[in-house]
């Protein structure tokens, strides 16, 4: 099912929140049901359709604040991952960093997750030249849930040593985990190209094929750019612009946030939007972001 559909479906019942707690007017309202349905094939009261399309219990304003919580984490690198990779450790570091690495690992068998990354972590700040902390410390991301994460480590093992596997293996599960099968099966493809024979490779890549579906961006488009497509979200503030309301939304209070940062397919979303731009264009439209 389009994405675009799905999202424009969003925007439809965010707008529509909007209308129902004064932030837009009824007259403005009408304008985005039209936009939606003449030019996504949306149509807000069909229940039918909004069953396949919505992505409730979630919300736009809920991804949003997904989005700015993945930012700040991104940015900021959780604090972990910012370790200077200048650094040239002594004989001391490192043989400290093993112990730090070989206390993680224990600590990994008794699923003492948080207590092996803190673990972990010495183990980088000390020794930031070894891919191996990285990429234990993104299996501890991983087993907890934190796929996000483990994906930044698993990314950073990758770039202090292109050669090093088995990040190849930590970044495409963590992927999949978040349901961005085409990042998946990159990452296990680029791990095929180091190690041709490696079986976990082989099946990894062909489970995330096996979930690709084909999106918007490998499809005709159904209509014209001037209709207004969903592909660049800073045009989607444009089509936005004086519109407000539309249907099939509801009043329901937004879920709760925490729960929502653990859901894969939430944080994949975010992590998309956040990385092509579109959601922040568009939350920076004052037209949008005075209803937000």
């Amino acid at each position: 099912m389009s994405n675009k559909q799905k999202l424009a479906l969003a925007i439809i019942d965010f707008l529509n929140q909007a209308k129902t707690d004064g932030s837009v007017s009824e007259d403005a309202a009408e304008s985005l049901d039209v936009a939606g349905i003449d030019s996504f094939q949306v149509d807000p009261s069909d229940a039918s359709q909004v069953q396949k399309l919505s992505v409730k219990p979630a919300t736009l304003q809920s991804i949003f604040n997904v989005f700015l919580q993945t930012k700040d984490k991104v940015g900021s690198g959780s604090g972990e991952a910012a370790a200077p990779t200048s650094k040239t450790p002594s004989a001391a570091d490192k043989t400290q960093a093993e112990k730090f690495k070989q206390e993680g690992n224990s600590l990994m068998s008794s699923k003492k997750y948080d207590e092996a990354i803190d673990l972990y972590t010495k183990a980088v700040n000390l020794d930031p030249t070894n891919p191996v902390y990285y990429s234990n410390r993104a299996a501890a991301h991983s087993s907890k849930g934190d796929h996000l994460s483990a994906v930044g480590d698993a990314e950073k093992a990758i770039e202090v040593d292109p050669k090093f596997t088995k990040a190849y293996h930590r970044l495409g599960h963590a992927q999949y985990s978040l349901a961005d099968y085409k990042a998946a099966a990159s990452a296990f493809e680029r791990g095929l190209e180091l190690d041709p024979a490696n079986a976990s490779f082989k099946s990894g890549l062909s489970n995330a094929k096996a979930r690709i579906v084909p999106d918007d961006d490998d499809a005709p488009a159904d209509t014209a750019p001037a209709s207004g497509g969903l592909g660049n979200m800073s045009g989607m503030a444009d089509m936005l612009r004086g519109m407000g309301g539309g249907a099939g939304g509801g009043g329901g209070g937004m879920p709760d946030l925490a729960s929502l940062m653990n859901n894969p397919q939430m944080m994949a979303m975010a992590q998309q939007m956040m990385a092509n731009g579109g959601l922040a264009g568009l939350m920076q439209n004052p037209a949008v972001a005075d209803m937000v």
